[in-house]
């Protein structure tokens, strides 16, 4: 059977963690990993005591608040030295539904490298929660990357999807810069650049209902620079091997 990991970046998740863990550990074949950045509240130690008679869960503890880019990247790497097939992305304060989890594993067993959760899939918009003024930098920023960078789907920024090791074994880590929503973007346009299999599935965002936002106006910026920066470097690759 294929190994799959869950991984967790956490900051002020002890309300939620304990939860969110358990109904992942109801899927036996499901691994846990939390990276958690020096987080106040304790959510370290909330994990610590689930780790003390729970062999599938798994913490890296980091100095300071790194951001979510580099977060994922060390479960990244972490997952990929202990030979795990499938790296599932996953928030840690409810909005994403453990149950669906199983679904992943399904779409990715089809033969792709990457499959999306997506919250506007079939022109539906299911997001529970939000005002309309989220609502509308989310769809408008998920267009506008999707326009510039030429990728066929609605919603690069979810933070809810699987990797196969393939995926993450073709994009060159190291160079992926970016930190906040924007993360989420690259990883895309890298793969899909590589040639890999991508698709997208239905799911229902649910708004946190503990915790603290990571959302800032420098994590938007970065967002909205970001295709920009990734159409530079593609057309300065153009303009290198036509000479």
């Amino acid at each position: 059977m294929n190994k799959a990991l869950t991984i967790i970046p956490t900051y002020n998740e002890r309300r939620s963690i304990t939860a969110v863990i358990n109904s992942v550990l109801k899927h036996e074949d499901i691994d846990i990993l939390i990276i958690d950045d020096a987080s106040p509240d304790g959510t370290a130690e909330a994990v610590k005591n689930i780790m003390s008679s729970e062999k599938r869960v798994f913490l890296i503890e980091r100095p300071g608040k790194l951001g979510l880019g580099t977060a994922y990247i060390a479960g990244f790497k972490w997952g990929l030295e202990k030979n795990y097939d499938y790296f599932i992305e996953m928030d840690a304060d409810g909005s994403h539904n453990p149950e669906t989890l199983p679904w992943f594993i399904k779409e990715m067993e089809k033969g792709y490298d990457l499959v999306m959760g997506s919250r506007y899939i079939d022109g539906k918009i299911s997001v529970v929660g939000w005002d309309f003024h989220r609502l509308l930098i989310s769809k408008f920023g998920n267009l506008y990357a999707s326009r510039l960078l030429k990728l066929p789907y609605t919603d690069l920024t979810s933070g809810f999807r699987c990797y196969s090791r393939k995926a993450l074994e073709s994009v060159n880590l190291g160079r992926v810069k970016s930190n906040g929503y924007a993360f989420q973007i690259e990883m895309v346009y890298w793969i899909k650049n590589s040639g890999l299999k991508i698709s997208e599935m239905p799911i229902i965002f649910y708004e946190r209902n503990s915790g603290s936002s990571k959302m800032s106006r420098e994590i938007v910026w970065e967002a909205a620079g970001l295709p920009w920066k990734l159409r530079f470097e593609m057309l300065k690759a153009v303009i290198k091997g036509s000479r």
